[in-house]
């Protein structure tokens, strides 16, 4: 009888480069544990809305920031959960391993490249899937509080924030520090473990 595989939830924003990694070793722990990857939408935008930031961070939360995850969240709404997954690699492909520019092109590019519909792109400017966002986005914040970003995962009713990760481990590497990850988040009192990043986002 096959193992039955546990849903991990995994809530990111796709300008993120740090999401992006932990999203990647999320793919690499399903090849070697039981997890089942769920990708949901939180925006960055939305959690630094009411926050003192550098105003070039600023300009960017008032524009960029909220086409992908407009795009996404619509793309969501319209035509299910299972078409995340495969946008977000397309778009997190061009924008962090390719370095392409975080504009309505890219965007677009990705929107063919996982093979979903091209007038999606029109919810980049348009106001009308923000509260499905703000919801999707609070459905994960609100699990781990507010002074953290994303990535947010969720697993059997233990939600935490990370890892923060540089290279994304591979094969079983990735599934023991899954092992080690559950076991920390899951203590009774424990909330955080950190030291000062020595590198940047290592894409493959």
């Amino acid at each position: 009888m096959a193992e039955e595989h546990v849903p991990a939830d995994l809530w990111f924003d796709p300008l993120c480069p740090w999401a992006w990694m932990t999203s990647r070793w999320l793919l690499e722990v399903e090849k070697v544990r039981p997890v089942q990857p769920r990708w949901h939408v939180m925006s960055l935008a939305v959690l630094n809305e009411d926050k003192d930031v550098p105003e070039d961070y600023r300009k960017l939360l008032k524009e960029e920031a909220w086409w992908g995850v407009r795009v996404a969240i619509a793309a969501e709404q319209r035509l299910g959960n299972e078409v995340l997954g495969p946008f977000y690699t397309a778009l997190g492909t061009r924008f962090h391993t390719r370095g392409e520019s975080r504009g309505l092109e890219t965007i677009a590019a990705a929107l063919a490249d996982s093979g979903l519909p091209a007038d999606l792109i029109e919810a980049a400017e348009s106001t009308d899937y923000d509260e499905a966002l703000r919801e999707s986005h609070h459905d994960g914040m609100d699990r781990v509080g507010q002074e953290v970003g994303t990535p947010v995962i969720s697993v059997e009713g233990v939600s935490f924030f990370g890892p923060v990760v540089s290279p994304a481990p591979k094969g079983e590497a990735a599934g023991k520090l899954w092992d080690g990850v559950l076991l920390v988040a899951a203590t009774d009192g424990f909330f955080e473990l950190k030291r000062s990043r020595t590198r940047d986002p290592i894409f493959d």
